[in-house]
């Protein structure tokens, strides 16, 4: 009975684990720099919005943020540690009220399912400080990848694009 236990243990473990792989392979790239920090070390280097939205996964209200009308060329990164996620030849108006992209740089972002408000959506982070950035949907341009990753300002910094 004892074994028996055990090995079901293992095959529940090891289904998990083939579950999650896709989003662990991505985590992978930036594992080796990855960025941790305690809350009192975020509280005092993000402002306070920064924080409800990058750590407390929180949400800006659209039409609100510095970036969701914003077209210069550039990149964007993340407002936490600067990590590269986005560039703007990527970036569209979705008419959605926040940054809109419909791709991110190859392994900058993390994704997580999630569950909140009685909605499933795919939650997007920071594949190096795991900050909450957004999440994405399969509403984007068609023409394109057919994603719209849905992105706070606050959770991102523009770059211009030096000449």
């Amino acid at each position: 009975m004892k074994n028996l236990v055990l090995l079901l243990l293992v095959i529940s473990f090891q289904s998990c684990q083939s579950q999650t792989k896709p989003e662990t392979s991505e985590k992978t790239s930036a594992m080796n720099t990855t960025v941790k920090k305690t809350d009192a070390e975020w509280k005092a280097q993000l402002s306070e919005m920064e924080y409800e939205v990058l750590r407390n996964k929180g949400t800006e209200r659209a039409f609100t943020g510095e970036y969701y009308d914003h077209f210069e060329k550039g990149k964007y990164v993340c407002a936490a540690c600067g990590n590269d996620l986005f560039t703007s030849d990527t970036k569209f108006d979705s008419h959605c009220g926040w940054p809109s992209f419909d791709e991110a740089i190859k392994g900058a972002v993390i994704y997580k399912k999630d569950l909140s408000f009685g909605m499933v959506r795919t939650e997007v982070m920071c594949a190096k400080c795991e900050g909450h950035l957004g999440h994405v949907f399969d509403d984007g341009p068609e023409e394109t990848t057919g994603q719209r990753y849905c992105t706070n300002s606050v959770s991102i910094k523009f770059v211009p694009e030096t000449e």
